[in-house]
């Protein structure tokens, strides 16, 4: 195994120091915490939103802490949830005094540890609400659905929202909209490691591709032979599309997510590959973010991402942020 790291045991702490001495003008620590917060947090009056999740996924979630977005992240250990006593302190600091909403990933440990973190909020009279993002259509039950890139999405449209100085329940409504008009699929190359254990999650063979990943190097629901860029792509899509209800005519954000080790050239051969087969649809490209928003660590391999746009949505993702790691 090569990684640039000291001892594993203390690299989530060290990662989220390093965060805060690079942007120092948009987000700070919290002391003896893994929690990344706004520099000028709490914001009075302000619905405060909260997300967070294990670490390894960066630039999520501590990259999209700032105004027009996150008002707190909190990191966990590598591909594993953050303990309630870290959520609350997250929460607590996030608190304007108008509510905290928390946007979560359904991974189980994080639905239990962030609602149980909500509890402890909430007896120290902070009010709070939830959505749980679930955009991952590999998975065909749909409450087991995973969380995975669409969650950026959330996290845009939700900051967005409290900065209009909307309500609580007003936020959780805007966010809870973009869950249900986001679809998500990924795919991957190559497997990663995982720094405590040193071995790779799983194997592939030279001529081999994983489809549908989930984020925490678990492999997928399809082991295929490897494919042309073009070829991904439309499987991709297809899949996506058919759990989707975008009539013709609909007007979409769409994203191509580079899952840690996968170079721009080949996210952007996979991105006109998608606009074509979204032209063939009669389906309309509001806006395209290409990059890396969610990995999994080293893993090769993107994911593809679409969001129904309406006025409203497309008003609040055009609205400024200053998250460092949001790239528009």
């Amino acid at each position: 195994m090569k990684k640039i790291i000291n001892n594993p045991d203390n690299t989530v702490q060290e990662m989220v120091q390093g965060i805060a001495a690079a942007y120092p003008e948009h987000v700070k620590q919290l002391p003896d915490t893994t929690v990344i917060t706004r520099s000028d947090a709490p914001v009075q009056n302000k619905v405060g939103i909260v997300s967070g999740g294990g670490s390894g996924h960066e630039p999520a979630h501590a990259g999209y802490v700032g105004k027009g977005m996150l008002d707190a992240a909190v990191a966990g250990e590598v591909f594993t949830s953050p303990a309630p006593d870290q959520i609350l302190e997250a929460i607590k600091v996030a608190d304007g005094g108008a509510g905290v909403l928390l946007v979560i990933k359904n991974y189980s440990g994080d639905v239990l540890n962030f609602e149980m973190a909500a509890e402890l909020a909430e007896a120290e009279g902070i009010q709070t609400a939830q959505v749980i993002v679930n955009d991952d259509v590999s998975v065909e039950n749909v409450p087991a659905r995973r969380g995975i890139a669409g969650t950026i999405f959330v996290h845009k449209i939700a900051g967005a929202m409290a900065d209009t100085g909307a309500t609580l329940e007003e936020v959780q409504t805007a966010a809870k909209e973009v869950v249900e008009n986001v679809r998500s699929l990924g795919m991957a190359l190559t497997p990663c490691i995982v720094p405590a254990s040193g071995k790779p999650s799983f194997e592939l063979g030279e001529n081999e591709m994983e489809i549908g990943i989930g984020i925490h190097g678990e492999p997928g629901i399809e082991r295929k032979e490897l494919a042309s860029a073009d070829e991904i792509a439309q499987e991709l899509m297809e899949k996506v599309l058919a759990d989707a209800d975008f009539p013709s005519g609909s007007s979409l954000a769409v994203m191509i997510n580079g899952l840690g080790s996968t170079p721009e050239m080949e996210l952007h051969l996979v991105n006109r590959r998608v606009q074509q087969l979204l032209r063939e649809k009669e389906l309309q490209v509001y806006k395209t973010f290409v990059g890396e928003y969610m990995t999994s660590l080293e893993m090769a391999g993107c994911s593809v991402t679409l969001l129904k746009l309406n006025d409203e949505r497309k008003k609040l993702l055009d609205a400024p942020s200053e998250a460092p790691a949001f790239r528009q």
